[in-house]
């Protein structure tokens, strides 16, 4: 009774508003229950005692279910059919409700099925206990209902695949008969209610899901016809739906089941009136589409071939689509779609679907237009009918498939012609910025040598109102078609004259748009806009500052495609032009005596990234830098350095031009030689002031550019900057703790990685600053930042991989270096090794992300090999400490045992076996808790 109070107690907790840490104490004291071997008997009394609550008896019932599924071998094997008989009872009990402890009732005895081979025939079992009794059917029914969900969806149950094969058949495929014929029975028994009629179409659609009874089968009962008049009950409307469409699925191999598609397809055709009489009810219309698109989807081979009969269904789809309702409309797109895909294959199909796709498309066109009401849509409604006319612009593609993209275009083309033909006041917006938005989707259709429909749309852009979001819709148009305007360059200072009109909207939509289009024609048409850089030089210079950062940024990479297609000579002298522009806005503000404002800080830095974005463009002249970049690199760095020395205490800007650096880095190579010491210099230096990440970031991309470089001052530097981060990142962890400063630390573990792989001379030879770098990566395997922990894991394997502490061969001699290198290594693992150890199998067992442990099992194999004597003397230990919630002690013993037989026997890549072994024991006890919480 003590223990049955505990859990009434731990349960009680979640009924409350209690503390954080109280609720998780309580939920892992009841997932430890849950493990206990114990947790059987009490969860019988609290199912049985009258006085237990509700939620004591629904617990018990999930624990039922979640034990068998992981802990039957708790169970001795005569004691089976006793638990079996429990769970029995209480289903008996509880055969009245409540629903949920009836469901996990259900579930663990489908579970216990599964796993019980003497248990013969539990269906027919089942059957004679609860089948008899009209009070208990219900709860045989959902016994029924979830067997087959249970058998073929609970991959967790542990069981051999030849004995699952051989239990699913004895107790689903020998049984489908008998619950075909018990479904029947009730379903036609005199005074059945609606409560069991529900439970029926249930059971039927689990059983046709799951593939063990047959449309055939079922059509030779009364169950289907059934379905189809229950469509009538507002109680029965949804599952019957379910049965009609699990049915006709499952007819699929269409050859083999003729006879029966003759029964359904008429059933189906004589629904099509009811979308009428129910056309203002959207729920029954969506029943109905399901249906409809349903029967389209399987039966679309017989549409095409035997259209006389079936082509009512298209009609209806058409019905669907076009219904107001825009959650009915898109049931239908999958059909539409793999219906113009198999259109698309066939020399000539009937007029009769090219006229369906005119209407379709129309339809479409009709959708797309925004609401009149619009001021009425909630922020998540508006959003949402954005992306939903996306997936529309979809079905246009199959519209084209089948029509051809110029008819479509033409189509969308003159309604926008005839909208601009009546009197203006008569006109909404709408009218004309739907077909534009379907001409844009419409647009990876169009062929870019066309000469007959796309110079008609360009030739409209003029003419179009200036409405914002007719604007919008424009310039998008504009930017998915820059490569048919590639081909037709004539086009271009139209567009360009509408680009630039669109920077002077006040919406920031029509902005970015304007960006966007921008951006596309100067990618798509560069060979075709070096003459009008100047304007573009002018029009940035004069409006840059006044557009939204956003859209200032797409104007430079715009700007970047085009010079990137000039000549060397020429694509430099551009650059430097645009970029002196940024250079001297950042050199006026670093020279002056007070600093800027923030808002000005912001444009500094917004300006930055426009070069930024220039250079990741343009990346590289090569080796040779023209005349025009000769001096650029001394006289940016110079910029850049006053820069930092004065604003780069701002996280913003020290991001910003590191960023700015990184690019300048790639774009200059070996001419930016001549100032990487200073730039390590004052990275390092803002490093110790700031604590800013990006400037740990940036020394590692320093060293992945310079790292071969022999110049001895220039690894000089690399050394002093190696040793003086490091002390910093000491000095931060003795200060916060490592959940503060996860950016700091992951920054840090890519240098040291850059810096092992190009300086391991740099990397080693500092014994306090390895040892600083090696607890580092270990503190970063207790937080909980993937890219950090991938990070932390890289660098402690490339050490411990390292070939200065494998075996030398004889034909190969040792580098000079590699004693050193193997000492520093041997003397941090003899200090660190034990903690190590027990971090990763922490991580493994607990937070590492899911791909981690490739890195463990090398880490392992090779501490396994170079130290065997010391990982035996510490697993011991790691693995009592590890969290017995998260690995068991029988999993924690096989581990020692497979390792230590590993280890005595030298085979180190067998080490792999064992750690997979423990991280899958320990993602089924994850599972397991995940589950639980699920549940409660």
């Amino acid at each position: 009774m003590a223990d049955v109070q505990a859990v009434e107690e731990a349960l009680a907790v979640f009924s409350r508003a209690p503390e954080k840490d109280q609720l998780e104490r309580a939920n892992r004291w009841l997932q430890d229950f849950q493990h206990s071997s114990n947790a059987w008997l009490i969860c019988n009394d609290l199912l049985t005692a009258p006085e237990s609550t509700p939620a004591a008896k629904l617990f018990a019932a999930q624990t039922f279910r979640t034990k068998i599924t992981y802990d039957l071998g708790q169970v001795a094997p005569e004691h089976l059919p006793a638990l079996r008989t429990t769970l029995i009872g209480a289903l008996n009990l509880y055969h009245a409700g409540p629903r949920t402890i009836i469901v996990q009732l259900c579930l663990a005895l489908s579970g216990l099925a599964l796993q019980l081979p003497s248990w013969g025939n539990c269906v027919q079992d089942m059957i004679e206990t609860f089948g008899r009794n009209p009070a208990s059917v219900p709860a045989l029914l959902q016994f029924l209902t979830v067997l087959p969900e249970e058998i073929n969806g609970n991959f967790r149950i542990p069981i051999t695949d030849d004995d699952y094969k051989a239990r699913a058949a004895s107790i689903l495929t020998a049984n489908s008969q008998a619950v075909l014929d018990v479904l029947t029975m009730y379903v036609t028994a005199q005074g059945v209610t609606m409560i069991v009629q529900s439970e029926i179409f249930r059971c039927l659609s689990s059983w046709l899901i799951a593939g063990e009874i047959d449309a055939s089968s079922l059509a030779s009962t009364p169950l289907l016809g059934y379905a189809f008049e229950a469509l009538a009950s507002d109680d029965l409307f949804d599952v019957a739906v379910d049965v009609i469409c699990d049915t006709i699925h499952e007819t699929q191999e269409v050859e083999d089941n003729q006879e029966v598609i003759g029964v359904i397809i008429p059933k189906v055709i004589a629904l099509e009136p009811l979308l009428t009489t129910w056309t203002e009810d959207s729920d029954k219309i969506r029943g109905l589409a399901r249906i409809f698109a349903e029967a389209g989807e399987t039966y679309r081979g017989l549409i095409l071939h035997h259209p006389e009969t079936f082509f009512p269904l298209v009609k209806a789809i058409g019905h669907c689509s076009a219904h107001p309702d825009l959650d009915v409309v898109p049931i239908t797109f999958p059909f539409w779609m793999r219906l113009a895909q198999s259109i698309g294959k066939k020399p000539n199909v009937s007029p009769l679907f090219n006229e369906a796709y005119q209407s379709l498309m129309s339809i479409i066109i009709r959708h797309l237009h925004f609401p009149t009401t619009a001021i009425s849509q909630t922020s998540q409604e508006a959003e949402n009918f954005r992306h939903f006319r996306h997936v529309m612009g979809d079905t246009l593609k199959d519209c084209c498939v089948v029509l051809g993209t110029d008819t479509c275009l033409m189509t969308a083309y003159g309604l926008v012609t005839s909208a601009l033909s009546r009197d203006p006041s008569t006109v909404s917006w709408q009218e004309i910025e739907a077909p534009l938005f379907s001409m844009r989707s419409m647009g990876a259709e169009v062929d870019p040598e066309d000469e007959t429909v796309v110079p008609k749309i360009m030739d409209l852009v003029p003419n179009l109102p200036n409405y914002p979001r007719i604007q919008y819709a424009t310039l998008l148009l504009i930017a998915r078609y820059t490569e048919w305007t590639n081909k037709h360059p004539d086009y271009l200072p139209p567009q360009l004259q509408y680009v630039s009109a669109g920077f002077d909207s006040p919406e920031e939509d029509v902005q970015m748009a304007a960006g966007q289009a921008l951006k596309y024609l100067c990618q798509d048409c560069k060979m075709h806009l070096e003459a009008f850089l100047p304007q573009l030089h002018t029009f940035i210079s004069s409006k840059g500052l006044k557009l939204a950062p956003e859209e200032r940024v797409q104007v430079y990479e715009a700007i970047a495609h085009v010079i990137s297609a000039m000549s060397m000579e020429q694509a430099a002298s551009s650059l430097q032009t645009f970029s002196l522009d940024i250079l001297t806005s950042i050199h006026s503000a670093s020279i002056q005596p007070t600093a800027v404002s923030k808002e000005q800080l912001n444009q500094l830095c917004n300006s930055m990234e426009c070069l930024e974005t220039m250079l990741s463009v343009v990346r590289t002249f090569g080796k040779d830098l023209p005349a025009a970049c000769q001096t650029t690199c001394q006289e940016a760095w110079s910029c850049l350095d006053l820069f930092i020395s004065k604003y780069g205490s701002e996280y913003e800007a020290s991001d910003r031009v590191t960023r700015l650096i990184r690019h300048g880095l790639t774009f200059f190579g070996s001419a930016a030689l001549p100032v990487a010491s200073a730039v390590f210099s004052r990275m390092t230096s803002s490093f110790e002031a700031t604590s800013n990440p990006g400037y740990v970031w940036i020394i590692g991309k320093i060293v992945c550019e310079f790292g071969n470089e022999e110049d001895p001052n220039l690894r000089g530097v690399f050394k002093e900057s190696y040793d003086r981060v490091s002390e910093k990142v000491l000095s931060l962890l003795q200060e916060k703790s490592p959940a503060a400063i996860p950016d700091v630390l992951e920054d840090h573990m890519h240098m040291l990685i850059h810096t092992l792989d190009y300086a391991p001379d740099v990397f080693f030879d500092s014994p306090k600053s390895f040892s600083i770098g090696f607890r580092a990566a270990m503190t970063g395997l207790t937080l909980i930042q993937t890219d950090l922990i991938f990070a932390s894991l890289d660098l402690i394997r490339l050490i411990l991989t390292h070939d200065s502490i494998l075996p030398s061969s004889a034909d190969k001699p040792v580098p000079p270096k590699f004693p050193i290198y193997a000492s520093r290594i041997q003397q941090v693992i003899e200090k660190e090794g034990y903690e190590l150890i027990g971090y990763l199998l922490s991580g493994l067992t607990g937070d590492f992300p899911e791909d981690s442990s490739s890195n463990v099992i090398t880490i392992f194999r090779n501490v396994a090999a170079v130290w065997p004597q010391q990982l035996l003397s510490w697993l011991p230990s790691v693995l009592q400490q590890l969290n017995p919630a998260a690995v068991t002690d029988e999993a924690k013993a096989k581990f020692l045992a497979e390792t230590t037989s590993t280890i005595n026997a030298k085979q180190w890549d067998k080490i792999k076996y064992a750690i997979l072994g423990l991280h899958r024991q320990s993602l089924k006890a994850r599972e397991r808790r995940r589950t639980a919480l699920d549940r409660q």
